[in-house]
């Protein structure tokens, strides 16, 4: 066990390290100065270097590519070039609606996923299989935005019984912000959803077909009895992967839907740090996300020696 988080560890490191290179050479690669962006095409030379100084774009690649790692290390991650605060604290504000609503998302899409799937497959080839795999199916199909604007319809306009929009903040109350975000995060789940339960049911069904499932039907184990207690924790592994993609997915590429929403998130704050210019908030807010994506890939591998030994003992 020690060697497989060993071996686990070195491949966080070694991806955050490769990310951080890629991720600062794209986004500085990018043409024109922020500087002089910001201050038009009428700034005075003098002035526009003033502020290159200031913001730390002042010398080589390499040098700023060290001062930016080193600083994220510690907690810093630069002053917003057009908020003019540090980005820690942009991101601590947007990441207090971001996390919470790809958990709530995340929960929901579970709550939802995990028994169609395993009703599919104990009813597979019957119609409630066949509805199932149709419903999902459609949920697949439709972009998590049309969902977003058809239950903004009916649950914001026809029947007001949420808001179209806006996030009235933690300190108004926790029913009244997750009210806030039950329909960015049904919207969210909706398609997640439909996913899982389709690799809930194909996974299910693999191992249902066994050796050692048919011994335990033959045993007098009814179908149900057979999935709870046997087939179901060696058919997480995929579903754990799933998992995993889902809520990376959730956390960092819900951009649409808190635009849709005007929800203040992580993906609303990299929108609108490309359409500032603001390099430093992009890369910084970035990096975060990918770090949080290997952290969360990193987690299911520790998941998957839980859910099985063979794992822990291949190391």
């Amino acid at each position: 066990m020690a060697r497989y988080l060993a071996l686990r560890f070195l491949s966080l490191a070694l991806s955050l390290a490769v990310a951080s290179v890629v991720i600062f050479a794209v986004i500085q690669g990018v043409p024109g100065d922020p500087a002089a962006f910001m201050l038009g095409l009428n700034a005075a030379p003098e002035t526009v270097a003033a502020l290159r100084a200031e913001l730390g774009l002042e010398g080589g690649l390499g040098q700023r590519y060290i001062a930016w790692v080193a600083g994220m290390a510690t907690g810093d991650f630069g002053i917003s070039y057009t908020y003019r605060v540090p980005v820690s604290e942009l991101v601590a504000d947007r990441l207090a609606v971001s996390l919470p609503l790809a958990a709530y998302a995340l929960i929901l899409s579970t709550a939802l996923a995990l028994p169609a799937g395993m009703l599919a497959a104990a009813r597979r080839g019957g119609p409630v299989d066949w509805g199932i795999i149709g419903a999902t199916q459609l949920g697949i199909a439709v972009p998590n935005f049309w969902f977003a604007m058809l239950l903004v319809v009916l649950f914001a306009i026809t029947w007001p019984v949420f808001s179209a929009g806006g996030f009235p903040g933690w300190e108004a109350g926790l029913f009244a912000g997750l009210k806030a975000l039950t329909l960015p995060a049904v919207a969210l789940a909706l398609p997640q959803a439909a996913i899982l339960a389709r690799v809930m049911r194909s996974a299910l069904i693999e191992t249902l077909q066994a050796d050692y499932i048919r011994t335990a039907r033959a045993k007098g184990l009814s179908e149900g009895a057979a999935i709870r207690r046997h087939a179901f924790r060696n058919a997480l592994i995929p579903v754990l992967t799933i998992l995993g993609l889902q809520f990376s997915f959730l956390l960092a590429g819900a951009i649409i839907i808190e635009n849709v929403f005007f929800l203040p998130g992580l993906g609303r704050l990299i929108f609108q740090g490309i359409t500032a210019r603001d390099l430093i908030v992009v890369q910084s807010v970035t990096m975060l996300l990918v770090f949080a994506v290997i952290l969360v890939t990193f987690l299911v591998d520790l998941a998957y020696a839980a859910v099985d030994p063979r794992l822990r003992k291949r190391g």
